[in-house]
């Protein structure tokens, strides 16, 4: 993870000082991390990484969801603000309701005729029988729909490479938190690659993330300091229980990092 502090790094003294929407912070623009599955697990090892809250996010992703509660059933409140934010509470259809979010476009995107697109489902399918298409990408961003979502999208968008037998993924991040919400992406995205790779019959390989406005938010600098007075080590590898062969029957208790010791948790308070 040594890529991702030199990035961290480089914004924290390098990066132009920005008043937000949600706060003042230092950014760079279009700056890239590339990590070989092969060679480990790509979890933070400088703080550690709320593994179980990756698996809950991406799991409801995956379904579909856009019902916050359901995230709450397995533990993870990181939508809660969202879910509760002034802004968006007079909009939802029901308490908890975020609406037309990742999931729901990943899977029930709406064509014009008001028909749905599964693209997570048709996109797996192309891997399987076309994966030389250079059309395998799933994107969240919809512009017809921002307006009904308790938050526009980050990760944009998605897609899937395969050569020789190996299938890496490369994702695009319009809006970037790099210290709470990057090191989580990471991960997400690296297991959904190693998801995708089982069900595939492939050997999961280069996850790259793509950041574009790449920002620290200046209340963060105090964790971002001590982040970087540490020193990363080696990377765990990922088990994934071997009995699950399709992306959308694993449950939270069929992942787990091995000789994962991170050092420790350095909090922060996320912005909305």
């Amino acid at each position: 993870m040594k890529q991702y502090l030199d990035v961290l790094e480089d914004i924290y003294k390098n990066g132009v000082d920005v008043e937000g929407r949600n706060g003042k912070t230092r950014k760079l623009f279009a700056k890239q991390l590339r990590f070989n599955l092969e060679d480990g697990f790509p979890a933070t090892t400088t703080k550690r990484l709320a593994f179980k809250q990756v698996v809950a996010e991406l799991l409801w992703f995956i379904k579909g969801s856009s019902d916050n509660n359901e995230l709450n059933e397995m533990g993870c409140h990181i939508w809660d603000a969202n879910a509760e934010a002034d802004y968006w509470k007079p909009k939802a259809a029901f308490p908890g309701d975020l609406g037309r979010v990742y999931g729901v476009q990943w899977r029930h995107w709406r064509r014009p005729d008001g028909t749905e697109v599964d693209q997570l489902s048709d996109i797996i399918e192309r891997i399987k029988t076309d994966p030389n298409d250079r059309r395998l990408i799933v994107s969240a961003w919809n512009p017809g729909e921002l307006e009904e979502m308790a938050l526009p999208p980050c990760h944009m968008m998605f897609q899937f490479f395969v050569a020789d037998g190996k299938i890496s993924l490369h994702m695009y991040q319009r809006s970037c938190d790099m210290f709470l919400g990057v090191p989580f992406n990471i991960a997400s995205y690296a297991l959904l690659l190693a998801m995708v790779a089982r069900e595939t019959g492939l050997t999961a390989h280069e996850c790259v993330l793509t950041l574009g406005d790449a920002h620290i938010y200046h209340d963060h600098f105090e964790a971002v300091e001590t982040q970087l007075s540490r020193t990363p080590d080696k990377l765990p590898r990922l088990w994934l229980n071997p009995e699950v062969k399709n992306v959308f029957d694993f449950k939270p208790e069929d992942f787990r990092l091995e000789d994962y010791q991170p050092q420790d948790t350095i909090k922060a308070k996320m912005a909305v």
